[in-house]
């Protein structure tokens, strides 16, 4: 069991995850792989628990003014802000924006540039959740790679990444060229109204909450499943899992099963996960993978409104 947690403070990071990484605006920023390998292009980046879930979950933190470059994925990506203000920016020109807060969440189209930028004044942290177990590879605009090449790294044609200041490319690999302006065209782009309907405001949610018991309340954001119940979700986006969230001051929830792969990770609170005879405590950025098919029992206890996660494969 002990194997199946991530303790947030004993994950190491990768602080060079990506091509874009010494470049301003991009560079003082943290990569975390909690479950699966993420699509980071370090090939050293730790990953805490690697067993398969269908999804993957990383966390990103950033200082002021820096986060990632335009990118595009083949599978969904999740974005769930524990602590900061982000700026989100979209389009193969980054022209669209939104500014989203601590516990806000946005879940962005595939085939389409996008970015984000701590807009805060301290550093922030965002959970990310991937889609499948292979997530897939990174594109990205143009200028990404060519100035990313200035400052000495690079991409090879596998997408692995080099740094040309201590590296020679391989005699059996070549470096990976941007992609042209007519490949760029085939993007997907979205005015602003439409990418509001992929976002979750928390200011907003004490109208959409599901009563599970007298004490605990569920809000449902992706996926209609909870515990093989189904709910109608709050966004209406294909991301091959589901996203719950789970509510209270003091409360317990007994008798939950799980017959597919599920992670708890907690956003605010100290939460008591109970399996057979077994208690295991998870804190405020802490993941718990859960074991499947066993009764599980979930509380906890504090004088503010706490906030555990729940991504199931769907």
């Amino acid at each position: 069991m002990v194997e199946r947690i991530a303790r947030f403070n004993e994950l190491t990071p990768s602080t060079l995850p990506f091509v874009e990484g010494r470049m301003e605006g991009h560079k003082e920023r943290k990569n975390y792989s909690i479950v699966g390998p993420g699509v980071a292009e370090d090939s050293q980046q730790s990953i805490k628990i690697s067993k398969p879930h269908g999804y993957n979950l990383g966390a990103v933190s950033a200082n002021p003014k820096n986060g990632s470059g335009l990118h595009s994925h083949t599978t969904a990506e999740v974005f769930l802000i524990y602590s900061g203000t982000w700026r989100f920016y979209w389009g193969a020109d980054g022209k669209n924006e939104m500014i989203l807060n601590q516990g806000d969440i946005i879940s962005m189209p595939t085939n389409m540039f996008r970015g984000f930028e701590n807009a805060g004044e301290k550093e922030g942290l965002m959970f990310v959740v991937l889609g499948k177990d292979d997530p897939g590879i990174i594109t990205w605009v143009p200028n990404v790679l060519i100035k990313a090449k200035e400052t000495g790294l690079a991409l090879l044609d596998d997408n692995s990444l080099i740094d040309l200041k201590q590296n020679e490319v391989p005699p059996n690999r070549k470096l990976l060229e941007p992609i042209t302006n007519k490949i760029l065209k085939n993007f997907d782009n979205y005015e602003i109204n439409e990418i509001e309907k992929f976002v979750f405001r928390s200011k907003n949610q004490a109208n959409l909450e599901i009563d599970l018991n007298n004490k605990i309340k569920l809000i449902q954001i992706l996926g209609n499943n909870f515990s093989n119940k189904t709910y109608k979700p709050l966004v209406g986006h294909n991301t091959g899992f589901n996203l719950s969230i789970l509510k209270t001051k003091k409360g317990l929830i007994e008798n939950l099963i799980f017959d597919k792969p599920t992670v708890l990770f907690s956003q605010k609170g100290n939460w008591e996960i109970k399996i057979e005879n077994e208690v295991f405590n998870i804190y405020s950025r802490d993941t718990f993978s859960i074991p499947l098919n066993k009764k599980i029992s979930i509380s906890v206890n504090n004088n503010e409104d706490c906030f555990l996660n729940c991504v199931s494969k769907a």
